[in-house]
């Protein structure tokens, strides 16, 4: 029998307000659950000691305060990089991940119970689509590091939607989640501190790019020809690298902003120089910078991750055109941080 609560982090402040008119409580009760949500973060109604005790048994029966239920936590050997397994009230896993970058603490968040997109590289690919997320569900895997974080003297810096899913396959939600999240009188995250990666669905894009939001895009490339690039993203038969690369200088031209082009480094796959060159064509003339990282193993996948020397040279071929590129140090290997890879395995 479904539960007739909601989930309390499912609702925006507006819709909290309705609530409580209908329940004839005054409007301002409203404000005070959502500070101590998104500011005080508590996630059970006793802890709501500045309302009546009735009211707090009110909100007992009224809402549910938790749709996730930790399974696994692992940290990796330098303790830098941790990863929680969330069971769902129907028993589909997802994860979620917190990476500690000297005073930067990025969260890489899942917006779906497995992926459409098939990409064959990607542990979450390789599950297949479950089922997505609900903003609230989004949202309180946040809070959930939120709290863990504080209770250590620190906060959320930044938040990426790069794990489970493809966000952009869930939109509404997504940007409801960010929305939430980064409400002047909750958690007030800017949003610039917020990345949403997309394998590429065009339609999506521009729907983006109309919104001039601030928050960064991210495009999951990973190859420069068609060829390459469907037989590993078969979403490029659907929307083609060139149809693609028009969605994103139509992202760039209507909000100015640059764009990030994520490069997942496979051995004697796409981490030539000659490569290099062909993706250098690609995107010359954009606002963009290449964010490079040797690919994370997964079980049904046989590729393997570039040594540095190979992603030092496919670097140094970009920065010789005037492309910007980072190669970023793969994290949490050892606890299969990869989007996913734990999931996966749960789900089994």
């Amino acid at each position: 029998m479904e539960n007739p609560r909601r989930l309390i982090y499912d609702l925006d402040l507006a819709e909290l307000e309705q609530v409580f008119l209908a329940a004839n409580e005054p409007v301002y009760r409203a404000k005070q659950v959502w500070q101590g949500l998104y500011q005080q973060l508590w996630n059970q109604p006793a802890q709501f000691t500045n309302l009546p005790k009735a009211l707090r048994e009110w909100l007992d029966k009224t809402f549910i305060f938790q749709n996730l239920t930790p399974d696994q936590v692992l940290y990796s050997t330098d303790r830098e990089t941790r990863k929680t397994l969330f069971l769902l009230p129907d028993e589909r896993a997802i994860e979620a991940v917190l990476m500690h970058y000297d005073r930067r603490k990025t969260l890489c968040i899942s917006t779906q119970a497995g992926c459409a997109m098939g990409c064959v590289f990607c542990a979450t690919g390789q599950m297949g689509f479950k089922r997505h997320l609900t903003s609230g569900e989004i949202v309180e895997e946040v809070l959930y590091y939120a709290r863990m974080l504080r209770s250590e003297g620190e906060q959320v810096t930044n938040v990426v939607f790069m794990g489970m899913g493809e966000p952009f396959h869930n939109y509404d939600a997504t940007m409801s989640a960010i929305q939430r999240l980064n409400h002047p009188d909750g958690m007030n995250l800017g949003a610039r501190r917020f990345t949403i990666s997309t394998v590429g669905l065009v339609p999506v894009i521009k729907r983006f790019a109309d919104e001039k939001s601030q928050i960064n895009l991210a495009i999951s490339l990973h190859a420069a020809n068609d060829e390459l690039r469907s037989s590993m993203l078969p979403i490029n038969r659907k929307y083609p690298i060139q149809e693609l690369m028009a969605a994103c200088r139509e992202y760039i031209e209507k909000t100015g902003r640059r764009l990030t082009f994520e490069w997942a480094l496979i051995q004697d796959v796409n981490d030539s120089v000659e490569t290099a060159r062909e993706l250098s064509n690609l995107l010359r003339g954009m606002i963009a910078h290449v964010n490079v990282i040797p690919l994370n193993p997964t079980h049904k996948f046989t590729g393997k991750g570039s040594s540095r020397e190979r992603a030092a040279a496919f670097k140094a071929e970009l920065e010789k055109v005037g492309i910007p590129c980072t190669v970023r140090m793969r994290r949490g290997i050892d606890i299969q941080a990869g989007c996913g890879q734990l999931a996966s395995r749960a789900e089994k």
